[in-house]
């Protein structure tokens, strides 16, 4: 059996078709990796927007209930529909701990339509000692689910 010599310049050629192979196919994931974060990173600000709304709304509309329920016992049914509609929302994108403190301040609500109405006087009082805000829990719990979804984020 003869062995024939191998022409360095197929050696150089194979090299550099090699190299550039390579060099491509990097490339091109280093890319495809970028565009996948860019992408996620969209993703997850347009989440957290969608999110602050739905929120936003709920705190509105659970302090307008609230208020009402501590001076009438007659319920605002609209209200309430709208505040459910968005607790509803909420189960469907929201963490366990948001829609749990959701779900706690819409039944202290209906709760409190049911205790006599409150003077301004002990309205006043309630705001002094912070029995009034109904909503701190659910604040923080958005607050804390905010701050994990910033990781992902950057």
């Amino acid at each position: 059996m003869e062995i024939t010599p191998v022409d360095a310049s197929i050696i150089s050629a194979l090299a550099a078709l090699t190299g550039a192979a390579v060099g491509g196919l990097t490339s091109g994931i280093a890319n495809w990796r970028s565009q996948r974060s860019q992408v996620r990173a969209q993703w997850v600000l347009h989440e957290e927007t969608r999110r602050q709304t739905l929120y936003r709304d709920f705190i509105e509309d659970a302090a307008k209930c609230y208020i009402d329920a501590l001076q009438h016992d007659k319920a605002d049914i609209p209200s309430l529909v709208s505040l459910y509609a968005k607790m509803s929302a909420m189960r469907a994108i929201s963490s366990k701990p948001v829609v749990h403190h959701a779900e706690d301040v819409t039944r202290k609500i209906l709760d409190t339509y049911l205790e006599p109405d409150k003077s301004f006087v002990e309205l006043r009082e309630m705001a002094i000692d912070g029995t009034i805000d109904l909503l701190r829990d659910f604040s923080q719990a958005c607050r804390d689910e905010f701050e994990q979804m910033r990781p992902i984020h950057f």
